[in-house]
């Protein structure tokens, strides 16, 4: 089969014939249909998921089971259906023994955790084999490209809603309108939320607007003099923008990280009103667990969300890779294999 692949770090995607896997008890092997590009795939391809090459990144995978393997009894030939980040956890190592769901968590508590595109392949590539349990099903109505960036854009994102527990009378800020961000819109007005987008790029404005923002400002203290936000959804990994925006936190005000950064830590500015006389909090938010993802996956199956994408073919891997890198990307790139 065709497959992307990373062959060292740093060094660009390249794609070739691969074997196609070989399904084990508990998993499922998938014709991809759909793969979506997050900018983790960036992270791992530089080497901050350490040493794993060679690899096929990709996370946000959707197609349809073409065999079931030993002992699966949830998933049957012909199904559509999802994977993300986590597939699988050990079941044994003292994380697991305290029997939590499969998250985000997982992947940096599990002692052996099965991690799509790091320690298993990804799905940049034909087939892949998943860990059955760490599938879902997609709703039928629901296409194969719009799902895909699901898995993880609008995974991560809506997790970060249901963690900082908006309340109706409340307002929701979202920092950064690239690929997680342009979903976060769509998910807070979606919920009748009085939305505002912060952005420091003119040509995104309108874009914000049509994506559900009823506000458009350029900074935190364009945002405080407007009244200010509730919850500010950090979805980008300019941690000085991060900080400049919090200028624009109300009172009991929530901010949720979602955007990565392994470069620099994520610091509190000191000016103005101290953070803690705020009674502010910093919610570190990743993927909720699959009760998370079958609830924003029925969002998009109802076109409360539809993600913006730009579509790749397997053989257009290195375009693909100089679009994300350079933030190009506008707003989700999907690989189409099938």
């Amino acid at each position: 089969m065709q497959a992307v692949v990373m062959a060292g770090a740093g060094q660009p995607w390249q794609v070739r014939e691969v074997p196609t896997p070989v399904v084990e008890p508990g998993q499922v092997l998938v014709r991809v249909h759909a793969s979506g590009m997050c900018y983790t795939d960036v992270w791992a391809t530089q080497g901050y998921g350490g040493d794993i090459y060679p690899q096929t990144p990709g996370h946000e995978v959707v197609g349809e089971v073409v065999e079931v393997g030993a002992g699966v009894r949830t998933r049957e030939v012909g199904d559509r259906v999802g994977t993300t980040w986590v597939q699988a956890a050990c079941g044994r190592c003292g994380y697991c023994r305290e029997n939590r769901p499969l998250t985000g968590q997982t992947a940096m508590n599990c002692a052996a955790a099965r991690t799509t595109g790091f320690a298993a392949q990804g799905g940049h590539a034909e087939y892949i084999a998943i860990a059955a349990e760490g599938t879902v099903l997609l709703p039928e109505v629901l296409d194969y490209v719009d799902a895909a960036p699901m898995m993880c854009a609008g995974y991560t994102t809506w997790s970060g809603f249901r963690d900082a527990a908006p309340q109706p009378h409340e307002r929701i800020a979202v920092l950064g309108i690239g690929g997680l961000g342009h979903v976060a819109l769509q998910l807070s007005k979606a919920c009748g939320f009085e939305t505002v987008a912060i952005t420091h790029s003119p040509d995104k404005q309108d874009a914000a607007r049509d994506l559900g923002a009823d506000h458009v400002v350029g900074s935190g203290v364009e945002l405080r003099e407007l009244g200010g936000a509730d919850v500010l959804m950090l979805t980008t990994n300019n941690f000085e923008a991060t900080q400049e925006a919090m200028t624009g936190l109300r009172v009991d005000g929530r901010v949720v990280l979602s955007g990565l950064d392994f470069t620099r830590p994520f610091s509190i500015s000191s000016e103005g009103v101290p953070f803690h006389m705020m009674r502010q909090r910093v919610i570190g938010s990743t993927h909720g667990g699959q009760q998370y993802l079958g609830e924003v996956l029925e969002l998009a199956a109802k076109n409360k969300v539809k993600p913006v994408v730009e579509r790749f073919s397997l053989d257009q891997a290195t375009e693909a890779y100089d679009r994300l890198v350079s933030g190009h990307m506008r707003y989700r790139g999907v690989f189409t294999p099938a």
